[in-house]
């Protein structure tokens, strides 16, 4: 179905009165042309349904930067907007539940019409107002007078984290200001009315619903119910056409009484969200949200083995039972440790005057800021170890496990034998790759088959895969480390 509303190709700018956006364009500006037009109601259910089904039927990506969730997450997105549900999404931290709830805002149509007069407190439909003062305005004036403004889609979401939140702040509030000027308490005239009943015709998403006071959440299942406003046992009848959207924690939200049973009745669909399910993806949505920003001056390359480290610390972490599991641990882990490892290898390419800067594993000696902070130890499980040293032993057996890979795939075990000869290695994050180079004078064959890149024209390269293999030699206990003010020496026993 193809609207009015699409047939429109300009773009036009807005302005703001009354505290809602009015555009400056070929639109409708009165009543009289928007019947004219012949614009049609539509409930924002409705709206969204319509144009979903019409980017599904032309084979549009539907949820761009959506990572991992292919066939588990989006066809239940899919179904959950064509059935026309609210929307629980519930899964752990960092696992994409809010940019998901913020995307749908993209199959709302560009721009809505509303009733434009300063005592109308939401977007009344102008064909069917929801409040007194929209339906007086209407009663009291002729088509050609009426005033009409427009709501682009992206003011039409409104969003809130459940903690601190007041009844007033979602539901609303008896104004005493209108009281002392004679209002009665029962109608609706009284009300300043909450972010939910100002987001009549769009959407609203309440993040971390177990943490919502209970008295909050009675006032949203009646929202959910009837769909009207109840305010100090004051029932002001609203025909509240809304979306509402939740996300919350599976460790509290199945937590018994955390949520009232009759809200979570009502809700239409559960989405259950997880965490990348292999390794790759993990990479690709580090790659997309590290957000990176290349420097001609200072450029930086990273082995593929690196990323896969980074990912594999994380994959580890969530493994681990010295990390409260419930809790979770976010993309935001990846990210951070990411950025911090391209940080610090940046920093080294300035120091030393190296270009391009190539990450190594001493490196990641910097992760630790980025780190802490981002996991939970189980107070059980942990048997009072330090947040460090956890960390410490989930990257090692990160570094193990990928490094384990490349000897599988590609047989680096002869490399062990360069430091049986008795070859010495100290390696830091900031000595110069030409150190490596000395050390090593001849790239084994081996390498050019094992690394993507080519370790034996570039000293920053070598350095990397030098780091590399002596980590995962270390880590599969076939050479030792002597740590001593930052620097490693690697030796064969």
């Amino acid at each position: 179905m193809i609207t009015w509303i699409d047939q429109i190709k300009s773009e036009p700018c807005s302005i703001t009165i009354h505290g809602k956006s009015k555009r400056m364009s070929q639109h409708p500006t009165t009543l009289q042309e928007l019947q004219e037009s012949g614009w049609k109601s539509r409930t924002v259910k409705e709206e969204l349904r319509q144009n979903f089904l019409k980017a599904l039927s032309t084979g549009e990506e539907l949820f761009p930067g959506i990572i991992g969730y292919d066939n588990t997450v989006i066809p239940e997105i899919s179904i959950a907007l064509l059935a026309e549900h609210d929307m629980l999404f519930l899964g752990e931290k960092g696992q994409a539940k809010s940019r998901i709830m913020r995307s749908l805002v993209r199959f709302l149509d560009p721009e809505i019409p509303y009733l434009d007069h300063p005592d109308i407190p939401v977007h009344d439909d102008p064909f069917q107002p929801i409040t007194a003062a929209g339906k007086k305005y209407l009663a009291e004036s002729e088509p050609q007078d009426v005033k009409i403004a427009w709501w682009p889609r992206e003011e039409r979401y409104a969003e809130r984290l459940s903690p601190g939140t007041k009844f007033a702040d979602v539901i609303g509030e008896i104004d005493p200001s209108k009281l002392i000027g004679g209002v009665s308490m029962s109608t609706e005239n009284a009300l300043h009315f909450g972010l939910i009943p100002r987001m009549h015709r769009g959407i609203f998403a309440m993040n971390e619903l177990p943490e919502l006071d209970e008295l909050v959440q009675v006032g949203l299942f009646n929202i959910l119910e009837e769909r009207d406003v109840q305010i100090r046992g004051y029932p002001i009848k609203f025909d509240l056409d809304i979306l509402i959207l939740f996300s919350a924690n599976p460790a509290t939200y199945n937590r018994s009484g955390k949520v009232i049973p009759q809200l979570k009745d009502r809700i239409g669909s559960l989405i259950q969200t997880h965490y990348p399910r292999d390794r790759d993806l993990g990479i690709q949505i580090t790659q997309q949200e590290a957000g990176i920003h290349d420097d001609e001056n200072y450029p930086v390359v990273v082995p593929y083995f690196m990323r896969e480290i980074i990912e594999q610390i994380t994959v580890q972490a969530r493994k681990s039972k010295y990390i409260d599991q419930d809790s979770g641990v976010s993309a935001r882990f990846s990210n951070a440790n990411y950025r911090t490892m391209i940080a610090s290898a940046r920093r080294r390419a300035v120091l030393l005057k190296e270009q391009p800067a190539v990450p190594r594993i001493s490196d990641l000696g910097h992760l630790t800021a980025s780190s802490l902070g981002k996991l939970e130890l189980d107070l059980m499980g942990s048997h009072q170890m330090r947040e460090s040293q956890v960390l410490e032993a989930i990257i090692a057996e990160a570094i193990r496990i990928v490094f384990q890979e490349y000897v599988e795939e590609h047989g680096l075990e002869e490399i062990s034998q360069i430091f049986a000869r008795g070859v010495k290695i100290e390696v830091g994050d900031l000595l110069p790759s030409n150190h490596y180079a000395e050390r090593l004078q001849h790239v084994p064959p081996i390498w050019q088959k094992a690394f993507e890149l080519n370790a034996a024209e570039d000293d920053a390269v070598r350095a990397s895969c030098v780091e590399f293999v002596l980590a995962g030699l270390h880590a599969t206990d076939r050479i030792s480390r002597a740590q001593y003010h930052g620097q490693v020496t690697y030796e064969i026993e």
